[in-house]
């Protein structure tokens, strides 16, 4: 990214950049091997063949939905909670993107202390020399994958606008594995005068899964086209509203400020236990979440000339208020996705609800950053957050055990009520030195803070439990590199980094001495530290040979050393463990050839064994923790455009890998969620 882009600063700091346009790629599907190709050191999460839920991680950080980054769309907040549940259910389809931006750890000051950074999905916009202009497109594929996608968007005197719809069905590669999605998306942009730009934005999307659930490792290894439930469902529903005020009050100073809300849920329905139990038909267990929030950000950047260099500032504020309601209890015993408890009531009254809760959030933040450009190469950017946190959680959860014969013997309803206040202040300072005008020394560290997810609290899950005194989670990120480009033909980025954490929350194994079960248990377990290298390199081969700008030749390498470990612990088990879901090498390559017209991409991944607790057990009889083996992947795309007419076709997993990226506790599994084989697509896209 630049320097100052758009109402933010991002000098010195590990930032990238990804055109989703040019990439040869399988977006149907939203295929992250693909797209996030050349971003050395992501972990990528399958947890899905349709691409519907977007799972990346980084740095020691479970890529789960994405829940150590902050995730927005547009600059605005698209998970369910950005304090108490920083899930991201909907990711935007990869057809509307023009851009997606990252910022790496050091993000944390003017977004949020999030430890990951910031993931932006900057949507297209209507053709400013056009009044009307339609994409549209549509895609077949393997497991009768059908994807249908229509753009509409122009501009008309002082209106532009855009908006798309996405529908998407199919069947995944394994039985009891059907979805079926719907997204519509509008964007108005109203410019009265030169300097003022109102903007409106609404999001609709839903989607119903069927979950075919996990497999033991037995299982995976003999034939991991296997489904042992059909009764488990999986429904979300997203609707998201942003308005946005753009105002430039000369070319030095800018203002903007953005106002966005989400009323959102999300419900899966099945039976819980052990996978390697089988399913006796009996009620179903239901988890239901809603989500409310509204929040308000606002920035005024300002550049000036000091000692004849350009220095720059950006100040602003964010005021955020969520509500989240999380009840569970028991279904039906049907098979299909009736997603309502037994007695038709949710209330804690009924012997047939396990835990109702409601977490109310409020946040209120003040930050700052500022360029100082010391000489004309060096220049120095420090910055600081202020922030107000105050999280809350009031419900009641049933404790109840049966005997051996299957009597009740105890049934209690414990009430909570859990109110944590508290505020922090977060610094930090980058340093850019250009060695010239294209080659550039960084370097920056920044503190993090991750506040206690309060909406896992009481989830009733025979696999999984939470430590009911968990502690906030603090550190800091450090990045130390060198990028640029050679004559446009060589790009390269390549750093070193580390990253603390205080108070990590991971997963261990202890076992239940009533039902003789082993379990996963999630505490504040020590402190960890990972440390690593990162960087990626690409050349286009034909401008070194030929003067001709119409067709490229270009490869990329794509490297990433990550050691995390736990380095201090009460508990002796843990210390000197590896850190899970942490892969100590990824490497990605590929090669694109081709031009204007046509263009073919191969890619390579491999991904290195890691384990999924922080026990580092190499395995589990009910398989939800384990050592997740080395894989490779290998992908071919390619790309025809014909006046208004663009076919898109390629084959995903070419050498047919079987493999898994996630070991999960509860849906979609629980156990291993194998990841697809080798498939297929083609697409036909017509530009009106």
């Amino acid at each position: 990214l630049r320097a100052i882009e758009g109402v933010m600063i991002t000098q010195g700091k590990k930032t990238e950049a990804i055109s989703v346009e040019s990439l040869d790629a399988n977006k149907a599907t939203n295929q992250s091997r693909q797209i996030y190709s050349k971003i050395p050191g992501i972990n990528i999460s399958e947890s899905d063949g349709a691409g519907i839920q977007l799972g990346l991680g980084g740095r020691g950080l479970n890529p789960s939905r994405n829940s150590n980054y902050n995730t927005r769309q547009n600059g605005y907040d698209i998970s369910a909670d950005a304090l108490g549940y920083p899930e991201s259910y909907y990711s935007p389809p990869s057809e509307a993107i023009q851009e997606i931006q990252l910022i790496r750890g050091a993000a944390s000051l003017q977004f949020g202390p999030q430890f990951g950074g910031l993931i932006n999905f900057k949507l297209k916009e209507g053709n400013p020399d056009k009044k009307i202009e339609s994409i549209i497109r549509h895609t077949v594929g393997s497991y009768k994958l059908n994807n249908s996608f229509v753009s509409l968007g122009g501009t008309n005197k002082k209106f532009k606008y855009y908006g798309f719809a996405n529908f998407k069905f199919g069947d995944d590669w394994r039985p009891n594995s059907s979805f079926n999605l719907k997204n519509g998306y509008l964007h108005l942009t109203y410019s009265p005068n030169e300097k003022t730009n109102l903007n409106f934005e609404i999001t609709k999307m839903n989607y119903l899964a069927q979950q075919p659930g996990g497999l033991t490792d037995q299982a995976f290894t003999i034939n991991p086209d296997t489904s042992f439930r059909k009764r488990n469902w999986f429904k979300v529903d997203w609707n998201l509203a942003a308005f946005q005020l753009d105002y430039e009050f000369n070319s030095s100073t800018r203002l903007n400020s953005r106002t966005f809300g989400l009323i959102a849920s999300r419900e899966s329905l099945g039976y819980l236990d052990q996978i390697n139990r089988i399913d006796p038909g009996e009620d179903r267990n239901l988890i239901s979440g809603n989500f409310k929030n509204i929040g308000n950000e606002t920035r005024l950047i300002h550049l000036y000339e000091r000692n004849k260099l350009p220095w720059a500032f950006v100040v602003g504020t964010r005021v955020y208020r969520g509500n989240s309601e999380n009840t569970q209890g028991e279904s039906n015993n049907l098979s299909g996705p009736d997603f309502y408890f037994s007695n038709n009531t949710s209330s804690i009254s009924s012997d047939n609800i396990e835990s109702n809760y409601i977490f109310p959030s409020f946040n209120f933040s003040v930050f700052a950053e500022h360029i100082f450009n010391i000489t004309e190469k060096l220049s120095i950017t420090p910055g600081l957050r202020y922030e107000y946190i105050a999280t809350s959680a009031n419900g009641d959860y049933r404790t109840a055990y049966n005997d051996l014969a299957g009597n009740l013997i105890f049934d209690t309803v414990t009430n909570i009520k859990r109110v944590n206040n508290r505020d922090l202040l977060l610094t930090g300072i980058g340093f850019n030195f250009k060695l010239n005008e294209e080659i550039e020394i960084y370097a920056n560290i920044s503190q993090n803070y991750r506040s206690v997810n309060f909406t896992d609290m009481q989830i009733r899950n025979p696999n999984f439990r939470i430590d009911p005194v968990l502690k906030d989670e603090q550190g800091y990120n450090s990045d130390l590199g060198i990028r640029g480009r050679l004559k446009d033909v060589l790009y390269f980025d390549a750093s070193l980094f580390y990253l603390f954490y205080n108070n990590r929350i991971g997963n261990t194994i202890q076992i239940d001495s009533n039902l003789y079960n082993t379990y996963q248990y999630r505490t504040n377990i020590s402190q960890s530290r990972t440390y690593g290298f990162e960087s990626v390199v690409e050349c286009d081969w034909w401008k070194i040979f030929s003067d001709k700008k119409d067709y490229k030749w270009t490869t990329f390498l794509n490297i990433a050393y990550n050691n995390a470990m736990y380095i201090s612990s009460d508990i002796s088990a843990f210390y000197r463990k590896k850190v899970e879901m942490v892969p100590p090498l990824i490497f990605r390559s590929g090669m694109t050839v081709g031009g204007d017209k046509l263009s073919i991409s191969y890619q390579y991944s491999f991904t290195k064994e890691h384990y999924s607790d922080a026990t580092n057990s190499d395995s589990q009889i009910n398989a939800v923790v384990g050592l997740i083996p080395s894989y490779s992947v290998m992908d071919l795309s390619l790309k025809y455009t014909y006046k208004k007419i663009q076919i898109e076709t390629g084959i995903n997993n070419i050498n047919n890998a079987s493999y898994f990226t996630r070991r999960a506790v509860a849906y979609p599994g629980p156990g291993i969620i194998p990841s697809m084989p080798r498939n297929f697509y083609i697409c036909l896209q017509i530009k009106i």
